[in-house]
């Protein structure tokens, strides 16, 4: 049921609405995706101050988090809160999304508040690997999202937006190029009503591109094509040559959408980034090299052939989630600029001119103690060591074990010792979880080589609510076993 609005509180939320509409950062600066599908999340707080002092006036959630949003509030962030997939069916009753803004927008837009200017309906719903689950959801969801909104007194100030995957839309195999291209077909009249409502509403498309997964998913994707420094595999499409695979899938949305009949839709690329672990070409030095040249192209605000200036963009993401499904693949928990400890993995320039700058980590973050949980190397009797493995795994983030990864350096003892010790981390470093069949112990001296990092956890806020996080998110992580198969055959 919707509350009425208190007479008192009309014209002080009148004000507000007029402040946040003067100071509103628009179409200035960088976005961020932060996300928190972590075992032991940073405080709310710190990550706040991370986002200020990097200079990020842009930052988009997965969900309407109450934390999140009350560290957000005062900061003039501008903010996208979120509408998780599995609340999509609910959301087609109308008066369960009026509940929903009255609770997840209203009560944050005051003086001093937060600055929300989207709502996320989703993210990525048409995703092809979800089988048609969202389709006839979808856009009831939006539109009653978007009404509710407008009920509450929002609809000009913040609009309600579908984050789509770029899988949306292609160009023929026979024709390759972002002339050629258009909404898939099987989703083209939906997509189409889509467009038309946001329209209507003067709310923007909203897309999440990945060369990354380009190269990925395709071993003969010409791998300088990924970046912005040359190419010397350019594609020619009429008049327009295009040197980058970004460029090119952002000139075939809009090529879609010109089709469509809207060719001047705004556009919001509301995720972009590079991994820094957990597969072939996923690490440091090419994620720096994405976003480093990503930033300095589109800050340049030249555009694209098709549209002469630069949409909004959200950097995916902040910081490492290790409790994401790894379904995607291994790379999935590694996205973060920053590691899972609030550290910068490397310089980046936010500023697009790729000065050699270093960007501000989280301050006075707290650590369980310096120490680390390995294989016992006297212990003689192995034959558990492959369920043991198996299970440490099972229970926590072996992702940087493997082929082509950090840890891709070590022995068949060292990747036991960083599957026990990611389980032992994970728990809070507790005695009774450096056991496993008394193969392990603990030790006081850092068990890191070269490029792989034994890490120690940070302190847990709230140690029972993270002990229910991870239990229940690393044991229904999709395929999370396979980051262990190689360790299944142990040759002794």
């Amino acid at each position: 049921m919707q509350m009425a609005m208190p007479r008192e509180l009309r014209v002080p939320i009148a004000v507000f609405l007029l402040i946040m509409a003067l100071v509103s950062h628009g179409g200035n600066g960088i976005g961020v995706n932060w996300g928190n599908l972590a075992s032991h999340p940073l405080p709310n707080d710190k990550i706040v101050q991370m986002l200020k002092d990097n200079g990020f006036t842009k930052v988009k959630l997965f969900e309407a988090d109450e934390k999140s949003l009350t560290a957000l509030s005062g900061s003039n962030i501008e903010v996208m809160v979120a509408i998780p997939n599995n609340m999509l069916q609910k959301m087609s009753d109308p008066s369960a999304a009026t509940d929903w803004v009255q609770e997840n927008v209203t009560r944050y837009m005051k003086p001093n508040g937060v600055n929300i200017k989207y709502v996320a309906v989703g993210n990525e719903p048409f995703l092809q690997s979800y089988n048609g689950t969202y389709l006839d959801i979808t856009l009831p969801a939006l539109k009653n999202v978007q009404q509710a909104l407008t009920k509450a007194g929002f609809g000009a100030q913040i609009k309600a937006t579908i984050p789509f995957n770029s899988d949306i839309y292609d160009s023929p195999a026979s024709n390759p190029v972002p002339s050629a291209g258009d909404f898939r077909a099987e989703l083209r009249n939906l997509t189409i009503q889509i467009i038309e409502f946001l329209a209507e509403n003067n709310a923007p498309f909203t897309v999440n591109i990945y060369p990354f997964l380009s190269l990925y998913y395709n071993e003969h994707f010409p791998f300088n094509f990924a970046f912005f420094d040359g190419s010397d595999n350019p594609i020619k499409d009429k008049d327009a040559i295009y040197t980058n695979s970004y460029d090119a899938n952002l000139d075939t949305l809009l090529w879609s959408l010109k089709k469509a009949g809207y060719p001047d839709m705004p556009i919001i690329i509301g995720e972009v980034g590079w991994p820094t672990d957990g597969a072939k070409h996923a690490n440091v030095s090419v994620a720096q090299r994405f976003n480093q040249g990503f930033l300095r192209h589109i800050l340049r605000d030249k555009g694209t052939p098709m549209r002469n200036s630069t949409p909004d963009v959200y950097l995916f993401g902040l910081i490492d989630e290790d409790s994401k499904s790894i379904a995607p693949g291994n790379f999935e928990r590694h996205w973060g600029i920053f590691d899972y400890d609030g550290k910068p993995k490397y310089e980046l320039d936010l500023s697009g001119h790729a000065e050699k700058k270093a960007l501000k980590g989280a301050e006075g973050v707290q650590y369980l103690p310096r120490r680390w949980c390995i294989l016992n190397p006297k212990a003689a009797d192995l034959s558990k060591l492959q369920d043991s493995v198996s299970y440490a795994c099972s229970q926590s983030d072996c992702t940087a074990l493997g082929i082509d990864t950090s840890c891709s350096n070590l022995d068949v003892h060292g990747n036991a010792s960083y599957a026990f010790n990611m389980y032992y981390q994970v728990r809070n470093q507790q005695s009774s979880d450096c056991v496993f069949s008394n193969l392990a112990m603990v030790t006081d001296q850092d068990p890191s080589k070269g490029t792989c990092r034994f890490p120690v956890m940070i302190a847990p806020v709230d140690e029972s609510s993270a002990k229910r996080r991870f239990v229940g998110e690393f044991t229904a992580a999709v395929g999370v076993f396979a980051v262990c198969l190689f360790l299944i055959n142990f040759q002794y």
